[in-house]
């Protein structure tokens, strides 16, 4: 396919960011501690950020977030970072005016949120006049319109992760209950809760549902030849704040749906990928049509297929006969089971096929052993998980 969407992942931190690279990501946007929608995140510090670019090399396109509503006491920290990322960074994702305007004074080229709403062609028109390269539209679009705006501007869509109940994310429910702003990057996240609702006679009402507030994830794996004909620019993962093996398996499914025309079969196996990490279940959002109550989550929790639980660190790898030592944390393992390498290399999968205590072979462990497993390459430090499959 000529044109292919640019794949632009979620990094939270180290792991996450080494984790989207080495599964195929064209790009990567990340938070500093100020200015970002997730900080809640680990993010990143400004000396991170050569590492952050030694990671990423040249074929890695790197994006920072300064996203947030900015006020004026902080307007001398805003233009002190901006000042020092230049060199590190290909464009910021930014909301505010006052950021467009310091990017447009340091040359940083820059790129519109999706808290900026655009929902049509003259706001596209009037940020592309500002000087913004790209456009995350707003969330509420469907394709048709999506095609309309990506004629005018380099346009980037969301095509996996959470969704909020509010327009592209500008709640104010954690501030007003919490006095944590979503518009400031710290959410409570008090949508995820069931509600019970009741009138002023204080009769309650029947609810098939109880967390009205709650969409489904997104998920535009089963229609992906339709975003790829839509016309946009990039493509976008939510998900700063999930676990590396998240950000790897989504990368690797949309990678594949980008590189090639996805059949019946690819698809279904691509599913059953994302249903094993954190999911609230699956929308396709406003693309196709308006939600429904078909597409809100009807648990608090993920609906991952499975899970994972700490094992323990690598104390020590033999890379000459490929054997990991550690001091298992965990209640026991046993031959056959597949665990998580959370390693500098980014997230391994491996299925345990031979282990040793004390130069003996074994078939299982338990806690407090010292065992010796045959592992993939990995370091010290490394951190093992074991996958928990649910029914």
């Amino acid at each position: 396919m000529k044109n292919k969407p640019e794949l632009l992942a979620p990094a939270g931190d180290f792991k996450s960011l080494t984790a989207a690279v080495n599964a195929g990501a064209d790009a990567v946007y990340f938070g500093l501690q100020e200015f970002n929608m997730r900080a809640r995140a680990k993010n990143f510090k400004i000396s991170d950020l050569p590492k952050i670019s030694k990671i990423c090399q040249k074929n890695i396109k790197k994006y920072l977030t300064l996203n947030t509503i900015i006020y004026d006491k902080e307007l001398k920290k805003l233009e002190n970072i901006i000042k020092k990322i230049k060199p590190f960074v290909d464009a910021v994702i930014c909301s505010d005016l006052a950021v467009m305007k310091l990017c447009k004074k340091y040359k940083i080229p820059f790129h519109i949120s999706t808290q900026c709403s655009v929902s049509n062609t003259q706001t596209a028109r009037f940020y592309k006049k500002l000087g913004a390269k790209r456009i995350n539209l707003a969330r509420e679009l469907n394709l048709q319109q999506i095609k309309k705006i990506s004629k005018i501007i380099n346009t980037e869509i969301f095509i996996h992760g959470a969704m909020c109940i509010s327009i592209s994310g500008r709640c104010l429910i954690s501030q007003f209950l919490f006095n944590e702003s979503a518009n400031r990057g710290k959410c409570i996240q008090p949508c995820r809760r069931p509600y019970n609702i009741t009138d002023n006679q204080g009769n309650q009402l029947r609810l098939e549902n109880n967390f009205i507030l709650s969409p489904k994830d997104l998920c535009t794996l089963n229609f992906f030849e339709k975003i790829k004909k839509s016309g946009v620019r990039a493509v976008k993962i939510e998900g700063r704040n999930r676990e590396p093996e998240y950000v790897d398996t989504v990368v690797r499914v949309y990678r594949k749906a980008i590189d090639k025309k996805l059949t019946k079969k690819d698809i279904d196996e691509g599913l059953k990928e994302l249903n094993k990490v954190y999911n609230k279940g699956f929308s396709s959002g406003f693309y196709l049509k308006m939600p429904t109550q078909d597409d809100f989550s009807i648990s608090e929790n993920s609906s991952a297929k499975q899970s994972k639980k700490f094992i323990g660190k690598i104390t020590h790898y033999y890379p000459k006969i490929k054997v990991g030592l550690l001091k298992l944390n965990t209640s026991e393992i046993k031959k056959g089971d597949e665990i998580l390498i959370h390693s500098k290399l980014g997230v391994i999968r491996h299925k345990i096929q031979s282990m040793q205590i004390k130069h003996k072979s074994v078939d299982k462990a338990i806690k407090g052993q010292d065992v010796g497993i045959q592992l993939p390459k990995c370091k010290k430090g490394d951190e093992l998980y074991k996958i928990i499959r649910k029914n």
